[in-house]
């Protein structure tokens, strides 16, 4: 159920603030939050991360039906422990909250903006934060 419900939570989260965003700023507008370390800038991703291989719209759909469709199939294959759970649910709702956008508008609403780095949503949060806690389980796991 933690797998379900993290995917779920993270479609509403990233769906609704993409929205928001999309009716709440012009592309390329921007809006400070934090003076000098955090703002609001909306901006269209029509590649994978940091903007690479851009156009490939249906390649990234597919590689993230790929992804979700393991993280279902490693869910249902084997008693998952909570943190694997959370962690697959991150990756997967990351992964189609992706998936939709490209689906629905071509491209990835990104939205937040941290000086150089580039801008970013919720769902590429989730995905790096899964990753994260995959990565940690898969490390502890390994030590005992």
């Amino acid at each position: 159920m933690r797998f379900w419900m993290s995917i779920l939570a993270i479609l509403v989260i990233d769906q609704g603030s993409k929205q928001w965003i999309m009716h709440s700023l012009q592309v390329g507008e921007s809006k400070v939050l934090i003076p000098g370390i955090l703002n609001l800038t909306y901006a269209q991703n029509i590649g994978a991360a940091f903007s690479l291989m851009e156009g490939k719209v249906w390649l990234f759909v597919l590689i993230a039906i790929g992804v979700i469709a393991g993280a279902v199939v490693y869910y249902y294959s084997r008693k998952v422990l909570n943190i694997e759970a959370y962690a697959m649910g991150l990756i997967a709702g990351g992964a189609l909250g992706n998936v939709i956008d490209r689906v629905a508008y071509g491209s990835v609403v990104d939205f937040f903006s941290i000086g150089w780095w580039p801008v970013f949503n919720v769902a590429d949060m989730a995905i790096v934060s899964g990753g994260i806690l995959l990565m940690i389980y898969v490390i502890k796991s390994k030590a005992s």
